[in-house]
Order: structure tokens, then sequence, then C-alpha cells
């Protein structure tokens, strides 16, 4: 069931999303060659906590997970897609590098991710990134009240084809509130005018995932934590996410600075 929120209730949504953003900021800035995921993820832990804010990921165990993920922050690395777990890998020189922070404030949850890398870059990682950035940006401008579900889809889709990148099967967007995870869930790629009306109240976490060498596939990592999914192909990925409120003035993103 789709909860459609009040323009109050959005506007407390705008709380914990602000977090979410300081918290991706605050990693952002703190990545650097030798520093290790787990002391990101410290680094976000200490923004929540001073914002008096908790983290929806830290022992979150959905029915695929082996075990409640450790971590504030999802820190995926190279050929990591999504969930890599914050450990004691410490970043080189090149390092493509996505964040996935959540925080819960006031009752309600914020949810964003953001790519980047660390020291000298590769010109084909820039181009991934700013194709994920451009596709999340298209999704978001897709948003808006009589749009459907399939409209958001196409939009990012069609920025991601184009570049000739893949899109990881079976993961998308989905709606926030007062858990992390709520209908609707919002494809990557989709048929225009198809799926769920969107209208004023619906509020969704918007998020491309992106593949380098074009496939849509993706295995679980093989060293055991159970969460890190990874291209079968060894190229590298990014993710972007931003939790955006439907409004009658259009899209709002609520996980902006």
């Amino acid at each position: 069931m789709v909860e459609l929120k009040t323009e109050e209730s959005i506007n407390e949504m705008r709380a914990p999303g602000r977090v979410v953003a300081q918290a991706l900021a605050a990693v952002r800035q703190a990545a650097r060659v030798g520093v290790s995921l787990q002391e990101l993820d410290a680094v976000a832990r200490e923004v929540l906590a001073g914002a008096g804010a908790s983290s929806p990921f830290l022992g979150y165990r959905p029915h695929f997970a082996p075990v409640p993920f450790p971590g504030v922050i999802c820190a995926s690395v190279n050929d990591a897609i999504v969930h890599g777990v914050p450990d004691g890998y410490r970043l080189r020189d090149g390092d493509l590098v996505s964040i996935d922070c959540g925080a819960k404030l006031g009752g309600w949850v914020g949810d964003a991710a953001v790519s980047f890398t660390v020291g000298s870059p590769r010109p084909a990682d820039v181009r991934l990134i700013e194709t994920a950035e451009a596709a999340l940006a298209a999704g978001i401008a897709a948003a808006r009240p009589g749009n459907r579900i399939g409209d958001i889809a196409h939009a990012i889709g069609t920025v991601c084809r184009s570049a000739g990148y893949g899109i990881m099967e079976d993961f998308g967007g989905h709606g926030v509130g007062r858990t992390m995870h709520e209908d609707p869930g919002v494809p990557n790629e989709g048929r225009p005018g198809r799926g769920m009306q969107l209208r004023p109240g619906m509020v969704l976490a918007i998020e491309p995932m992106l593949i380098a060498g074009g496939t849509d596939h993706y295995r679980c990592d093989g060293d055991g934590d159970g969460w890190t999914l990874r291209t079968v192909d060894g190229t590298r990925a990014a993710h972007t996410e931003h939790t955006i409120a439907i409004t009658t003035e259009g899209p709002r993103i609520l996980t902006a600075l």
C-alpha cells in the first residue's frame, strides 16, 4: 500500500534527508588514499549521532541476508555495485567509490547515494559517474503528478542504455517513509505511460545502478560477507540516489544539502 504524505510530513522528512546529505558530504571529504572503509563508516556514524539520528542500515536484515548489516553506510568499491560492507579495505588511487547512507529522525527516513573517485580519476569512471548522475536527474524530472512509474523508469533507462551501460537487474528504487523500503517499487528501466500513476504526497527513492561493461547481471561477493553485490564481468559500477517528494509544484529533493 502506498502512503501519501501530507505537506507537513514532507517538511518533516527534510530533517533526516538533510542528515543523509551531510553524512555523504562528510564521507566524501574524508575519502582519501589510505583511508579504510571502516573509517568512512565512523565518519557517517559521527554525523548521525551529532544530529540525534539513527541508521536504518545498521542491523538491517532482509530475507536474502545471512547476517544483519554491520554498518551505517554501504561502501561499494570498483566492481561492487551496491551493499558493500564497510570493512578494513583501504582506498587506493583511482578507486571508484559508491556510498549509500540512510538516516531516521523524527520517525521518518531519508536515503541517498553518491559515487565518486579517489585520487587520480580514470576518464571512463568519470563518464560512468556523470551518466549515473544524469540518469538520476532524468528520473527525478519525470517524477511529476500525472506521470507514471514507467515514465521515471523510462527516463532513467534511456540515459543509461544510450551511453552503453548495463542496468543492475532485480534492483531499483522504492517508496520511503516511516521505513526505508515502502511501496511502490521504482524500476530503472520501463515503458513510458505504464505502471502506477504518480500523485502528490508520494515519496520515492530514485536510484540508478549502472554497470560499465553493459551487462545487467551481478553476483554475490565470494568472500562470504553475504551482502556485497558485484558485476559478473569485473567492470566498474556507479550508484546514485535521492529521496524525492512528488508535489503539485514538481519533484522536491529531500536529501540535498
